[in-house]
């Protein structure tokens, strides 16, 4: 970065979006910076319909960059939230295998978690997983110390605080429209007032493509938004999970299979499912965006995701619409629980980058321009490690 005070705009008032400028702000403090948010307010889309888990690192390629950022993200984050006083608990989870079947998967789960540096990681029996969760069903379990739960609009509103109070500026209503290339920087037009800038950092999440198309890039891959739906448990019954339960992930499968969250506010989460969502911001099954589900039905990469994967395709979009299938899975972890002790949750939507081979873009994906930088994946654990994210887009402006 050659300029003295660099004028840089980060489009996306997400958790990565706001990390990002706080990082940014930390590192060059004579740069002034703007967060360009389409909302109201920040944080209003995948940040604030997710689960609230901290994530250590557990399910990644070890070398990746998902892994290395996710293991130094979450330290980040808990001393963030540590000197800012965020509601959060280092509760740890339990990874389950339910039948022997799934035990080779999870001691090589166990490895990969050891290889990317998690501490304290251990093997339990069925009478040690039952110390911890009392209910769990399964042969055996992986306990991750290191997991835990946040809440995340807690932690916005504390990055917004910290931009603050750096110089920076959060600008709300302002989705940006165009983006132009002019004077060797960039003209970006918003509802809130035009902007020119030395720097464009892309941090849009469900519309990363979209902004990336508008600075001159092809969309070699694209966002498919794939909803995850919830329920909760009844009071009364939420004695059945103390803190984190999950899955053992099955390898044929993009994704982690349904799941038992604590949720920080309270209560408890059971899912989520994963279903194509019909517009990108599609939190209900009745949301339709027509330009949306265009983008992705004339997409070839989703029609060869869903010929490779047709059997979990179904059987999630059975479930998104069956109660008693729902609960089923459930019951593979904690088999007390009933249909009954279920009631409607939320829902979010995950911005997934998929190839037009119909492979998800597994790892973080940061493309690098001159004088622009583009998140073009950053699904889970994006939120745990945005802080790392955020560190790491610095130091690549920098460099540049």
């Amino acid at each position: 970065m050659s300029l003295d005070k660099p004028r840089i705009a980060i489009i996306g008032g997400g958790i990565v979006g706001l990390a990002t400028a706080y990082q940014l702000g930390r590192r060059l403090p004579s740069a002034r910076i703007t967060v360009l948010e389409k909302e109201p307010e920040p944080g209003r889309h995948q940040t604030g319909n997710n689960s609230g888990v901290l994530h250590c690192g557990l399910y990644y390629k070890p070398g990746s960059t998902k892994a290395r950022l996710a293991v130094a993200g979450i330290r980040a984050m808990t001393a963030f939230c540590q000197q800012h006083a965020v509601p959060h608990e280092i509760c740890g989870k339990l990874v389950v295998a339910v039948d022997a079947g799934e035990v080779p998967r999870l001691r090589a789960l166990h490895e990969r978690g050891t290889r990317n540096g998690l501490s304290g990681l251990r093997w339990l029996n069925e009478s040690e997983m039952r110390e911890i969760e009392p209910h769990v069903g399964g042969v055996a379990a992986l306990q991750v110390p290191q997991e835990g739960i946040v809440d995340y609009a807690a932690v916005c509103a504390a990055l917004v605080k910290e931009i603050h109070a750096q110089g920076g500026r959060v600008a709300t209503n302002a989705g940006v429209t165009s983006i132009i290339a002019e004077n060797g920087g960039w003209h970006l037009d918003t509802p809130a007032g035009d902007l020119a800038v030395d720097y464009v950092v892309n941090c849009a999440g469900l519309h990363c493509d979209r902004v990336s198309e508008l600075a001159g890039e092809k969309r070699e891959v694209r966002i498919v938004p794939f909803r995850g739906e919830y329920y909760q448990i009844k009071p009364a019954r939420q004695h059945l999970v103390r803190n984190l339960i999950y899955p053992v992930p099955d390898p044929q499968f993009p994704f982690l299979g349904v799941h038992f969250t604590r949720m920080m506010k309270g209560g408890v989460e059971a899912g989520p499912n994963a279903v194509l969502a019909f517009a990108r911001e599609g939190y209900r099954k009745t949301d339709f965006n027509a330009r949306d589900l265009f983008d992705a039905l004339s997409f070839s990469g989703l029609w060869r995701f869903m010929g490779q994967h047709q059997r979990m395709c179904w059987e999630e979009m059975k479930r998104s619409f069956s109660k008693p299938l729902f609960c089923a899975a459930l019951q593979r972890l904690v088999p007390e629980i009933q249909e009954s002790d279920l009631e409607p949750g939320g829902a979010g939507v995950r911005a997934q980058a998929m190839t037009p081979g119909g492979e998800l873009v597994q790892d973080f994906c940061l493309v690098t321009r001159p004088r622009a930088l583009h998140i073009l994946n950053a699904p889970s654990p994006a939120a745990t490690a945005s802080l790392a994210i955020g560190d790491e887009v610095a130091r690549l402006l920098m460099t540049t």
